[in-house]
């Protein structure tokens, strides 16, 4: 009957430390190497009167196979992140200068003299409007679209008011209006605007700067023209 020899796996585990203090401190994984090393050094001197358990030294195995494809797929996860991230980047890079349809009341009269965007129609009505309203609040033009279907309405303001004549350029409020039985209702509005720059927050999160109306999540961005 062999004796246990606990000198063999003192020898194994001083081995590892030194190939480990020879490696830097950058490096202090247990490699696969290492581990089936220290295994068979764990069988070879374990007592034969209680020798251990198949069960236990299957399980063992089992454990390390287990944590060494997990570390696998982590590293694979980290790469496809670093990738969906870099692939955002440079999708949104490509947005600026670009107009999106995003929801706001908020429309930007820029020098091209209009403000364009939707209305989400809930339920087919009688009489839709839209009022274009200045910065102190004050009603400058109002656009009557007649009878709409549910769904999305489109709208276009030339700039100008009920007169003809031309309103200088900054942010006017739209407000949309549909005429049902129980009454007049606001309805929801999407309105064109400019991209001037895209942040990328943490997580790949992309953010629209847009001209004159502020930050908008891309994904509430509803159109990309």
């Amino acid at each position: 009957m062999s004796a246990i020899n606990p000198t063999e796996v003192s020898d194994v585990l001083g081995g590892f430390r030194h190939q480990k203090d020879k490696a830097g401190a950058g490096n202090n994984e247990l490699g696969k190497n290492e581990f089936m090393e220290l295994m068979i050094a764990q069988l070879k001197n374990q007592n034969p009167l209680e020798p251990q358990d198949n069960g236990e030294f299957i399980s063992q195995l089992a454990q390390f196979s287990s944590l060494e494809e997990m570390q696998g797929v982590a590293r694979s996860v980290d790469d496809l992140g670093s990738q969906f991230r870099s692939t955002q980047a440079l999708q949104a890079s490509a947005m600026v200068g670009r107009t999106v349809l995003a929801p706001s009341q908020i429309g930007i009269l820029g020098n091209e003299g209009e403000i364009t965007g939707t209305i989400q129609v809930p339920a087919s009505t009688g009489g839709l409007r839209v009022s274009i309203e200045s910065q102190n609040g004050e009603r400058v033009r109002q656009i009557d679209l007649g009878a709409s279907q549910a769904g999305i309405a489109s709208f276009q303001w030339d700039g100008t008011d009920g007169n003809g004549n031309a309103l200088p350029p900054g942010p006017y409020r739209i407000v949309a209006e549909g005429s049902y039985p129980g009454g007049t209702e606001q309805l929801a509005t999407m309105v064109s605007a400019n991209v001037d720059s895209v942040s990328l927050g943490q997580g790949g999160k992309v953010t629209l700067n847009l001209s004159g109306m502020g930050s908008i999540a891309l994904s509430d961005v509803e159109q990309i023209n």
